[in-house]
């Protein structure tokens, strides 16, 4: 029997069925290839709001359910398959009813208006947010994303997807300076309301693997506290493509031993399994 490891895990991951390139068919048979055992589908929960960023899921997802069920059948003895929701903090959908869900913030809202602005797409739509929503004033978007981020987690998610999903777009710092002590105090405070128990936090490479970022989420400090909170993390992909379900995985299981970490999280069809870090 072979080692646990966590590239036998990618739990985090699109089809064309929402924003990704490549139908779930190529995406099961990508994982396949690449020696993933644990696969999940994690397609955006539908949202009432237009979004700049991509396609969702419909409000209906029996397609959704029945493809990844289908393909669940299909790869029986060779990989398992879960079928997994990325549900964002704006969703009209329940998020119940799927082998684990995913919860995340991709947008923030206006009270007075009701109109949505997302914070991972463009840098335009988040200027124009901290504009017209904070008066210029980016310590208070901050303060509003992670209070947001904290009420996700209050759901209790099997995962809280990219936790700092705020620097995104900060570059080299060209919005807010990431190790100010005011945006630092906001995300620990946020990350300290989740349930270490329920609750993994997700070491995701997404935004390196296409471009935006030169390290995984989270920040290193935010994972050191979570270690000393007792939590335990899990290594994601956030694969939007067939070439990309594993990508990065040896950045993600440094960063984690960089922060104390010496084991992460499978998440199999009987529950969390926990693997060496190599």
């Amino acid at each position: 029997m072979r080692a646990l490891t966590p590239e036998l895990c990618s739990v985090h991951t699109h089809s064309a069925l929402c924003d990704g390139k490549h139908t779930p068919e190529e995406m099961a048979v990508a994982a396949c290839a690449a020696g993933v055992r644990y696969f999940g589908f994690s397609g955006h929960s539908h949202t009432s709001c237009p979004s700049d960023a991509g396609g969702v899921l419909p409000s209906d997802m029996t397609e959704y359910r029945e493809t990844v069920l289908r393909l669940r059948r299909e790869y029986e003895g060779r990989m398992e398959i879960l079928l997994g929701l990325e549900w964002d903090s704006v969703s009209d959908v329940s998020p119940a009813g799927f082998d684990y869900w995913i919860g995340s913030v991709h947008h923030l809202q206006n009270p007075d208006t009701g109109v949505y602005y997302t914070v991972d797409w463009k840098p335009e739509s988040l200027a124009k947010c901290c504009v017209e929503l904070f008066h210029g004033c980016f310590p208070a978007l901050i303060g509003q994303y992670y209070a947001d981020v904290a009420a996700v987690a209050a759901k209790k998610p099997t995962i809280l997807g990219h936790f700092d999903l705020i620097t995104k777009l900060n570059g080299d710092g060209e919005l807010f300076d990431e190790d100010d002590r005011h945006y630092r105090s906001a995300a620990l405070a946020s990350l300290r309301t989740v349930d270490t128990a329920a609750t993994l936090l997700e070491i995701n490479t997404g935004a390196v693997s296409r471009g935006y970022r030169k390290t995984p989420y989270p920040a290193i400090f935010l994972l050191r506290e979570w270690k000393e909170m007792g939590g335990r993390i899990i290594l994601t992909s956030d694969s939007h493509s067939a070439d990309t379900v594993v990508y990065g995985y040896a950045d993600a299981a440094e960063l984690a031993r960089a922060a104390g970490f010496g084991e992460s999280v499978l998440m199999t069809a009987r529950g969390p399994e926990m693997c060496l870090l190599t």
